[in-house]
C-alpha cells in the first residue's frame, strides 16, 4: 500500500515522502498513529507542497546558522548563573537557553547533556550539511 508519511518514521522514511508499506503495517499502525495518510492524488499534491516549504525553511535555517557561526567564531557568549561555592549551577544550562543566547534555532544545538558547572565549554552546532561550534562561558552571578 502506498502512503505519504506525515512525520519521519525510523526505518521507513522521512516526512512528506511517498513510500510503499505492507498493508497491515499501514492500516494498523501508520495511519491510526497519524504517521501516514493513504497516497491519494490530493495527499500527494499536499505532500509535494509541504516538502517544498520544508526545503525552503531548511535552506534559510542553514544560511542563518552559517552567518551566526561566522559571527560567533572570534568571540564567546557569557552567561551569568547562580552557583554554589563548589561551582555547581543551581539551574542547568540547556540547549534552549544556549539557542536563545546564540540566536540560533534550538534544533541546531547538539548538546549531549545540560551544562551544570561553571567554566568555558565548546557547544557543537549542526544544521543540515553545516557543522560548527561556538564557545560559551558560564560565570557566577
Amino acid at each position: 500500500m502506498k502512503v505519504v508519511l506525515t512525520r519521519d518514521v525510523k526505518g521507513i522514511g522521512r516526512a512528506h515522502e511517498t513510500v510503499e508499506a505492507k498493508d497491515g503495517h499501514a492500516l494498523n499502525f501508520l495511519i491510526p498513529q497519524k504517521l501516514a495518510v493513504p497516497a491519494t492524488t490530493g495527499a500527494l499534491k499536499q505532500a509535494e507542497g509541504r516538502r517544498a516549504a520544508a526545503e525552503a525553511k531548511r535552506a534559510v535555517g542553514e544560511k542563518l546558522v552559517v552567518e551566526r557561526l561566522a559571527a560567533l567564531a572570534d568571540g564567546r557568549i557569557v552567561l551569568k548563573k547562580k552557583a554554589n561555592e563548589q561551582g555547581h549551577l543551581y539551574d542547568a544550562v540547556d540547549a534552549k537557553e544556549l539557542a536563545e543566547a546564540a540566536q540560533l534555532p534550538e534544533d541546531a544545538i547538539r548538546l549531549g547533556k545540560p551544562l551544570k558547572e561553571l567554566g568555558t565549554f565548546e557547544v557543537p552546532v549542526a544544521a543540515g550539511e553545516t557543522f560548527g561550534k561556538f564557545t560559551v562561558a558560564i560565570e557566577a552571578e
